[in-house]
């Protein structure tokens, strides 16, 4: 990994358009490709990153992270006006994560009982290998169509990038293109549940207390 600590501005163009004018920042630059450039407030959230896969290129004074988006490109620019600390860093084999109890259990609930999730879905595979990582549950729909299924005990922001990531390199495979995605949580706040909508990723809150048998499921009057 590569930290560099710099006044810097920089530019965003594709989808839409960013700059962030001079200033001191971070910039993480990750082996997989990943840049990410953070200030020094805002929490973990990054003012603006590029997820691999991406081409770098860097001339003095000026980093380029590209990375092709369909028909077009998306392009961050990072002009650096002065360098404060540039540093490289052995970081090791990632450990894969693990998830708590509680994802563990709704996971395990949800490829037993994938119908819980308001369709009827079949298990074809749970933890779905990706480049990126492991989807928790890849099914099939009553037509045959693929979806990916992402669980959580709390689905957040950075839940429904997760699964879009997935989801991008899920359908680079042509068998697969129309693969839709689904994040299954206890609870979605609220927005990621208006990220998701705009991304067509449909959210479904579960019940783990129903999943287990433990309580019936709550009857709506004149309900189907």
């Amino acid at each position: 990994m590569r930290l560099i600590v710099a006044r810097c501005e920089v530019t965003y163009t594709g989808r839409l358009s960013a700059f962030l004018p001079e200033s001191t920042r971070l910039v993480l630059v990750k082996a997989d490709g990943s840049v990410l450039v953070h200030a020094d407030a805002g929490g973990y959230k990054p003012l603006n990153w590029m997820t691999p896969p991406t081409a770098i290129e860097e001339e003095p004074g000026l980093l380029v992270v590209r990375k092709r988006a369909g028909k077009t490109e998306d392009r961050l620019e990072i002009r650096l006006h002065e360098v404060l600390s540039d540093a490289e860093l052995e970081m090791g084999e990632a450990a894969p994560l693990e998830k708590d109890g509680v994802e563990a259990h709704l996971q395990e609930l949800l490829a037993g009982n994938p119908a819980a999730l308001g369709e009827p879905l079949r298990l074809d595979r749970r933890e779905w290998p990706t480049d990126l990582g492991p989807v928790d549950l890849m099914c099939r729909d009553e037509d045959g169509g693929w979806v990916a299924v992402e669980v959580k005990r709390i689905a957040e922001i950075d839940s429904v990038e997760q699964l879009t990531r997935y989801l991008e390199r899920i359908r680079l495979d042509p068998a697969r293109a129309e693969c839709r995605g689904i994040l299954a949580a206890q609870r979605v706040k609220p927005q990621a549940a208006t990220l998701a909508e705009a991304r067509a990723i449909r959210c479904v809150e579960v019940d783990l207390q129903v999943l287990r048998g433990e309580r019936e499921p709550e009857l709506t009057l004149f309900g189907a």
